[in-house]
């Protein structure tokens, strides 16, 4: 079996591969419970954040094929199996079954600081093994604030921060 060569020494990849497979988990399990909760909004404000939803689900999903593809780049085999991201998981979501708007949009804002939380602490451990990883974990970054910011200023002055 042919193995791809990691480009970077051996103890920069192990510590980009790890990042990376964290934030790829992290990555797909957005888009599943950005879905689950697209599927399951209820409420006035239903059209607005169902399309919202759309577009976190989006760049989740091609994020995640960039992720991946950099770590096979790097001699890293990406998991993305569904075992794996259910075992990994641990962003949170939306509850089951129909859920108000309001409710849909607390859950997205919270999941979405955790997720940005933890993508800034594998934006600093790849700051020396790998800048071109960190790059992207600051792309990825950058995006999921500004859907945070869409999500919390849905609920207006006094919402949800």
């Amino acid at each position: 079996m042919t193995v791809v060569k990691s480009t970077i020494p051996e103890s920069a990849r192990q510590v980009t591969g790890d990042a990376l497979q964290s934030t790829l988990v992290d990555l797909l399990g957005l888009s599943l419970i950005g879905k689950q909760a697209h599927w399951n909004i209820v409420g006035p404000r239903f059209r607005s954040i169902h399309l919202q939803l759309d577009e976190v689900v989006a760049a989740a999903r091609s994020f995640a094929d960039t992720v991946a593809e950099r770590a096979s780049a790097l001699g890293v085999p990406p998991d993305g199996r569904p075992e794996t991201v259910a075992s990994a998981y641990s962003l949170g979501g939306p509850k089951d079954g129909w859920v108000r708007d309001d409710e849909v949009v607390a859950a997205m804002v919270d999941t979405l600081d955790t997720a940005i939380a933890r993508l800034r602490e594998r934006i600093a451990a790849t700051d020396e093994p790998d800048p071109v990883t960190q790059d992207l974990l600051i792309t990825i970054t950058a995006e999921l604030e500004k859907q945070r910011w869409m999500f919390v200023a849905e609920n207006g002055p006094g919402g949800t921060a």
